[in-house]
């Protein structure tokens, strides 16, 4: 039997790569979703992928939302809206939180920054030690640098990097980018994806022109 791509229900989909994990099948929030055969990348068993996104409380109500096909390397950083503290206040101190009848000085949650959902796009890379701000978009395709800290939405096939992050160069020309944005190939069948894996995998990108008349 020819095989079509591993199994996407899987947890590790190569068994001799344990320190690759399926996302979408090991996150038991319901505030996080993430699409099929996107990955986490850390050598250590007990470090679990929720345990990277941080300060996500379902009371504030934000989502962390990943697409398909992304790469995320360990030590990754989601920091969600829970990290926000009162800025408009004559001090940042979380009084609440500490108990001893300082939890009077609850803050309402209209009173501390909400930057709404953080989106990851499809095909997606994020380097090692990256870190993601609340309420980022970070659109398909995109190449996000080891060590940076994203503040801002990136742009679809874009490289950002740097702290805070800056955009760096687009990955393609803008005729190629809006090709790929419209041929989405993360949401091919897995036996079209195996059948072109050769386009998909090469260095020539110009290629993918070629299947802009099957969509």
């Amino acid at each position: 039997m020819h095989s079509i791509g591993p199994n996407p229900e899987a947890i590790h989909p190569n068994p001799h790569i344990k320190q690759v994990r399926f996302i979408k099948n090991t996150i038991t929030r319901p505030n996080i979703i993430a699409g099929d055969f996107s990955y986490y990348d850390d050598p250590d068993e007990s470090v679990s992928f929720e345990s990277r996104v941080t300060h996500h409380y379902e009371f504030i109500g934000d989502k962390l939302i990943i697409g398909k096909f992304c790469a995320i390397a360990r030590g990754t950083e989601f920091i969600m809206n829970g990290a926000n503290h009162r800025m408009g206040s004559v001090t940042t101190y979380p009084f609440n939180i500490m108990g001893g009848g300082w939890e009077q000085a609850t803050p309402e949650l209209a009173d501390l920054p909400y930057k709404g959902d953080t989106v990851i796009g499809s095909d997606v890379w994020i380097g090692q030690n990256a870190t993601i701000m609340p309420g980022v978009t970070i659109g398909d395709g995109v190449i996000i640098a080891a060590n940076a800290t994203v503040t801002k939405d990136v742009p679809a096939y874009h490289i950002a990097g740097g702290n805070p992050a800056r955009i760096l160069r687009p990955r393609f020309s803008d005729e190629l980018i809006r090709l790929l944005l419209e041929l989405k190939w993360w949401d091919w069948s897995p036996e079209k994806i195996t059948a072109n894996l050769e386009v998909l995998c090469s260095s020539d990108p110009e290629r993918i022109r070629g299947l802009a008349g099957e969509v």
